[in-house]
């Protein structure tokens, strides 16, 4: 099977830069897949790559079979992306700039599908109201609509719920999810961690421009093979020894990792030894956020 977008040995030097060093990723049709990494890991990079924005210095990327660059136009046809930034002409309406949208791909009498999308992005009662009249959740809105308009069988979404309300993100989220059971290939990239988790089929994680992880979204959970022990305590100082195995901090929250249950007993015996009150406890498997965490911070 051809798969939907495919990454092979991707370099892009910008200058002195090495924003990415030889990546290498097959996405298959149909996935949901997350494309997860720090600021300046190049994530950008590699989508504008895609996009055609970006010239690679060495590599290939194709969609649905099409490269990129010797075959832009079939490739651009097959490809619908959400930018991370706010880009819109302030002189039209959002129907009269979905329809500009449609034309650029050819799609001369697309009104019916149009009207689905305002539908679907709560955006029919702002159908006729020009762009620079709109809030920035619902810019964002016509951004997705935009990148759906000519159908992609692929679609590429860049921090799409970057500062938007719940409402907004509940309602993308039925969208796109209805989408990816049609068929469509989702490639999502955000730094919302617990929407990856609950979304995304597999996950790839960049750092300095190389790939440090790939798996399913399920094998990377269970290979931490971890449970966080959060204890909400009365004190602002842990003696030494308990310090030393903290995994993290927020607040009066604090979160021990335990490989097992049985490491919680001597654990708590030395909070009573030290007279600190357990205020509140609750044990829960360690998230998508903990790995990304743990493998961020590993050496490349």
């Amino acid at each position: 099977m051809t798969p939907a977008v495919r990454v092979s040995g991707l370099e892009k030097r910008y200058g002195s830069v090495h924003a990415l060093r030889g990546v290498d990723l097959d996405i298959q049709p149909g996935e949901f897949f997350a494309l997860l990494g720090p600021n300046g890991a190049g994530k950008t990079t590699l989508i504008s790559i895609l996009a055609g924005l970006t010239r690679a210095t060495s590599g290939q990327v194709q969609v649905m079979g099409h490269d990129v660059v010797r075959d832009y136009r079939a490739a651009r046809v097959k490809l619908g992306v959400v930018p991370q930034e706010l880009v819109f002409d302030p002189f039209f309406t959002v129907r009269e700039t979905l329809r500009f949208q449609s034309g650029y791909f050819g799609l001369g009498r697309n009104d019916d599908w149009i009207d689905e999308l305002l539908d679907n992005l709560g955006l029919t009662g702002k159908a006729d109201a020009n762009m620079r009249r709109l809030s920035g959740g619902m810019k964002r809105r016509v951004l997705v609509a935009q990148a759906l308009v000519h159908k992609p069988p692929v679609i590429v979404l860049d921090e799409p719920t970057a500062g938007v309300d719940v409402e907004l993100r509940q309602s993308l989220w039925a969208f796109i999810r209805r989408l990816n059971r049609e068929g469509h290939t989702i490639l999502l990239t955000t730094h919302y961690l617990d929407e990856a988790e609950a979304l995304c089929h597999r996950v790839a994680m960049l750092k300095e421009g190389r790939v440090v992880a790939l798996d399913r979204t399920e094998a990377l959970l269970d290979n931490a093979d971890e449970r966080m022990l959060e204890l909400r305590l009365e004190t602002d100082e842990l003696p030494p020894a308990l310090a030393a195995r903290l995994s993290g901090r927020a607040g009066d929250v604090y979160r021990f990792a335990l490989r097992d249950f049985a490491e919680a007993e001597p654990l708590l015996g030395s909070l009573r030894e030290a007279g600190i009150r357990i205020l509140d406890m609750s044990v829960r498997q360690t998230d998508l956020e903990e790995v990304f965490i743990r493998i961020m911070a590993k050496g490349t």
